[in-house]
């Protein structure tokens, strides 16, 4: 006989926070938004942590390497879409990991032999303007003098000169050795009001650079996450099919976690990927999975080897595969369910296994009723689509500035890879559409104000983490009377006074 579940799947948007006690310490700067991002076991400490529960979602719309570097910067991680070609996701990977680092290794240098038309060539293939010139041109030659773009004008200068004429010769360069810290390379920085600080060995060869302006924009980004080396944290997708090459790309890249991106995830060909890494690479590599929406899914993943699993099928905005196969489970009652099952798997083995809830999200409050009912982080799509940093064009769209936004399984992506059913042959009808998004600014400033939403609302509850959020939120269903009730209504409002976090059109 078909099973039939009893009660009816439900959205975030039919249900309700209930307030706990407010007590006195629960202010918005007390609560602590880390999240574990990996498995872990009981009592020990995970591999990977978010320093705020937001991930973009594995799509060509949203994540690429600009949104990859403004998410960490705020806390987050991005997955840089894998439906684009092995050497254009490593290019992508490898862009994040040297944008920002506590000690970068300098990728773009020069002989003393080279003139001053090399270095202009170089400035404008980089966009850098600070080049160490070494003894063979490499990243980790001997030392021998630095070259700014405040040592020459190009438009007055002969750019036939050697660089050894104009360059900042080694005697005259402040610099630190290979083993002190970041915080002693910048004391250095500030006591000598240096903009970039070479770091050399014991043979002068060149080993780091640490930037002034790294220190400052760290100090603008608390939440900064950054990885052992002071490099910002990506994670990148892969698919079913080529990981075998994929995989160990991304890693030399520099990913520091991976995710299999698939519509849904009970299946044996994302089984077999998971196997694949956790036997190639042990526990050294993170590799998430997904998308289930049962408890039996999240136990075929689990057993698999997943270090985090997400939850939804079908709640995206730009997803239509309800629609087109019937297939699917509200949002909200998929996460209440994997997250029970989440903590059944714990009590029998030690061993917990994070969720991310992926779709469903329209409003702020959404993300927090996520995290009650047990996800440790969400992935988000359309909210990030919004922002400056995602890949859409802007453009204006009956007199509203918008931003594209397209799904995987739309014409326009023809990511088949996500849907493929183990046959090939490409993307044979649509689970996905292509449409707009109200353009919404700045990563930064969105992010940090929802944040204060999140941290807000979690007072209300009584909750100073995550951790408390899933042992003491109280939920309740709603209406539809109730919903129309929680908003404005009964009122003419004032034009300029209409505002929304919805993030759909």
């Amino acid at each position: 006989m078909t099973f039939i579940y009893d009660e009816p799947s439900r959205t975030f948007s039919e249900y309700l926070l209930i307030p706990n006690e407010t007590r006195k310490e629960c202010v918005p700067s007390n609560v602590k938004l880390r999240t574990p991002l990996v498995r872990h076991r009981s009592g020990e400490e995970a591999a990977l942590y978010l320093n705020i529960p937001f991930t973009s979602a594995i799509m060509q719309a949203v994540s690429n390497d600009t949104l990859a570097i403004a998410l960490a910067r705020s806390g987050g991680v991005s997955f840089v879409f894998g439906s684009q070609s092995i050497e254009a996701q490593t290019a992508m990977v490898r862009r994040v990991k040297n944008y920002k680092a506590g000690f970068v290794t300098s990728a773009a240098n020069l002989r003393p032999d080279q003139t001053l038309q090399d270095a202009v060539a170089l400035m404008k293939a980089t966009g850098h303007s600070t080049f160490p010139i070494t003894h063979d041109g490499s990243s980790h030659g001997k030392l021998l003098g630095i070259l700014t773009g405040r040592d020459f004008r190009p438009h007055k200068t002969d750019l036939t000169t050697p660089i050894q004429n104009v360059m900042t010769p080694f005697a005259k360069l402040v610099y630190g050795y290979e083993g002190q810290t970041l915080s002693e390379a910048n004391e250095i920085i500030w006591s000598h009001k240096l903009n970039c600080l070479p770091i050399i060995n014991e043979n002068h060869e060149l080993r780091h650079l640490v930037f002034r302006k790294d220190y400052d924009e760290h100090m603008e980004n608390p939440d900064e996450l950054v990885d052992d080396d002071k490099r910002l944290v990506v994670g990148a997708g892969i698919n079913s099919r080529d990981y075998k090459d994929r995989v160990p790309a991304l890693l030399e890249a520099g990913a520091d976690v991976l995710c299999v991106d698939s519509s849904d995830g009970f299946s044996a060909w994302q089984a077999d990927t998971i196997r694949f890494i956790k036997a190639e690479y042990g526990d050294t590599v993170h590799v998430g999975a997904g998308n289930v929406v049962e408890e039996q899914g999240f136990r075929y993943l689990a057993d698999a080897g997943a270090d985090f699993i997400k939850v939804g099928i079908g709640p995206g905005s730009i997803c239509i595969t309800r629609e087109q196969k019937g297939i699917g489970r509200g949002q909200a009652t998929a996460v209440v369910d994997v997250a029970r099952a989440r903590n059944q798997y714990f009590d029998e083995t030690g061993v917990y296994i994070p969720i991310c809830s992926d779709g469903g999200i329209h409003h702020d409050y959404h993300i927090v009723l996520a995290l009650a009912m047990g996800a440790d982080f969400v992935m988000l799509g359309r909210y990030f689509a919004r922002f400056d940093e995602s890949p859409g064009r802007r453009l204006w769209v009956r007199g509203t500035i918008m931003k594209e936004y397209w799904g995987e399984g739309s014409n326009r992506a023809r990511n088949w890879e996500r849907y493929d059913l183990g046959e090939g042959g490409g993307l044979t009808f649509e689970e996905g559409v292509d449409a707009y998004v109200p353009y919404a600014g700045r990563l930064k400033d969105n992010v940090a104000l929802t944040v204060e939403k999140v941290k807000s609302t979690m007072c209300n509850c009584g909750a100073l983490s995550i951790a408390d959020l899933h042992q003491t939120a109280r939920l309740t269903l709603v209406s539809a009377t109730s919903i129309r009730e929680g908003g404005a209504h009964d009122v003419m409002l004032k034009e300029s006074d209409i505002r929304t976090d919805t993030y759909g059109v």
